[in-house]
């Protein structure tokens, strides 16, 4: 037999991270304390209505066909996805509509007709974000920062000589409205703070790198839904012979002499040559990893926002509303300050509506909808959360029924709630926040955990609460990040 490791959770980096290493030659075990692979990347199904659970959105897939190539396979033969043409539809309070093209010219004419701005400065912002990922990603995204080699190479050269022009001395709010002369498209690419889970007012402008992902990069949808990209990677590391162990949480992480030797599943000690910790990070040192020393400093970073989403089975067709929609606030900023500084919810929420059953007709039942309705929160800091949910369900329903001239109370066939404390319960995420430690500063990115630990040998770090970051693409990014660390077996 050859070495053994041990995966703690199937998040969609434990996936991606157990494929690589059974294709080092390694005998992996996952153990997972749900009944079910994926993490938040998961799925429900009510009545005729399925929806996916977590991440909506999906750009990157190379990073998934890397997956298959690596193990022998074309990626095509086991998962389809298309590129969107349209990204999002977007919609504001005094009738403004806009849709975002996957092609260029025909967003920058949009803008135009629409909010009357010069397509020059689409083309600008978009050239800028290709500007930043193209020199910022090969030292950010691709390498572990906690590696000298990282930081003493052509690629890192290049990018010192332009930190003025990468915007970390900028916020990405005043970035974009040096950019754009209309409002409401700098409300629109200060969105992309939330997908980490920033607030775009403090967060800095070298966030504006995630839109040459969605636009010049292009925005997906899998054939089957989000949830497709777990069952393929699952299906994938079992066929490398990957072996999963659900409803089996892990009591402790294993550590002699700091050399890692294994974790202790339900009172068993499972010996191993190395372990990898896909589980949040913050929980993981509260947990399993208590009898160690606790590295405070990133303990106590700041945590990202969080979700409000209600799953709603809607019992008639929007043809105005597309895969992802978004209903603006008439206050961003206030929206942000609720979120960040009073712990709150905004009775102005910018209200995000995911339609999968738009392109995967079995979603919902016919002439029905399956809406995955979410509200940006924050984490769990204690909040009375029965009395916000009350509250905000009823802020969203009065500004989608102001937006789209429409009464939706009476159309809600079924409905899920998932908020902060569920997601913490399901997914060990510390707080509920969705990406880790927030990146509310111009040093978040170097205030992520390593991939690996510098004081225990053999044990690693993978998921959405380390380098580089949350979300579908970063996270599978820190899979690699992670195993190019690790010798073969």
């Amino acid at each position: 037999m050859g070495k053994k490791a041990i995966v703690v959770g199937s998040g969609i980096a434990g996936l991606a991270a157990s494929i690589r290493l059974a294709n080092k030659g390694y005998q992996v075990q996952v153990f997972e304390s749900n009944a079910y692979p994926g993490g938040k990347l998961s799925e429900i199904s009510i009545q005729g209505y399925r929806f996916d659970m977590g991440p909506s959105l999906f750009t990157l897939p190379e990073q998934v066909d890397e997956l298959f190539a690596l193990s022998g396979k074309t990626a095509r033969d086991h998962f389809h996805y298309k590129r969107l043409e349209v990204n999002c539809h977007y919609f504001w309070e005094d009738g403004t509509r806009l849709r975002t093209f996957a092609d260029r010219e025909a967003f920058a004419n949009e803008v135009q007709i629409n909010l009357g701005e010069n397509p020059e400065n689409i083309k600008k912002a978009l050239d800028k974000s290709a500007y930043i990922y193209n020199y910022l990603a090969p030292l950010f995204m691709h390498r572990s920062l906690h590696k000298w080699s990282t930081w003493i190479n052509k690629k890192a050269l290049k990018a010192y000589l332009r930190l003025g022009k990468l915007g970390l001395f900028n916020t990405m709010n005043q970035a974009n409205k040096n950019h754009f002369d209309n409002e409401k498209l700098v409300q629109l690419f200060n969105r992309y703070a939330t997908y980490n889970g920033s607030n775009p007012y403090q967060t800095p402008a070298t966030l504006n790198i995630i839109p040459h992902l969605e636009f010049n990069r292009g925005a997906y949808f899998p054939e089957k839904g989000m949830h497709a990209i777990t069952q393929s990677l699952y299906t994938l590391a079992t066929d490398l012979g990957v072996s999963f162990s659900f409803n089996k949480p892990v009591d402790k992480i294993v550590v002699e002499k700091q050399v890692t030797k294994g974790v202790v599943v339900q009172g068993r000690f499972q010996a191993s040559d190395l372990v990898v910790n896909n589980m949040d990070m913050v929980n993981a040192y509260k947990t399993i990893l208590k009898d160690q020393d606790q590295p405070t400093r990133f303990l106590q970073q700041p945590k990202s926002s969080s979700a409000l989403i209600f799953y709603w089975g809607i019992r008639k067709e929007f043809p105005e509303l597309d895969l992802h929609n978004i209903l603006f606030s008439e206050d961003y900023a206030g929206e942000f300050d609720h979120i960040f500084h009073k712990k709150s919810i905004s009775e102005d929420p910018t209200v995000y509506i995911n339609i999968t059953s738009v392109h995967k007709k079995d979603d919902a039942p016919e002439n029905c909808m399956n809406w995955f309705t979410m509200i940006n929160v924050p984490n769990n800091q204690g909040q009375n959360w029965e009395l916000l949910k009350a509250r905000a369900r009823a802020s969203i329903i009065h500004k989608i029924n102001r937006t789209l001239h429409t009464d939706i109370e009476p159309l809600i066939a079924v409905e899920e709630i998932l908020d902060p404390i569920t997601i913490e319960s399901k997914t060990s995420s510390a707080n509920g926040a969705l990406y880790g430690n927030s990146s509310n500063n111009r040093y978040a990115a170097f205030l992520r955990h390593a991939n690996f630990s510098s004081s225990i040998k053999g044990l690693y770090f993978c998921g959405g609460s380390v380098h580089p970051g949350g979300g579908i693409p970063l996270c599978l990014l820190s899979a690699r990040i992670m195993c190019d660390l690790i010798p073969k077996a």
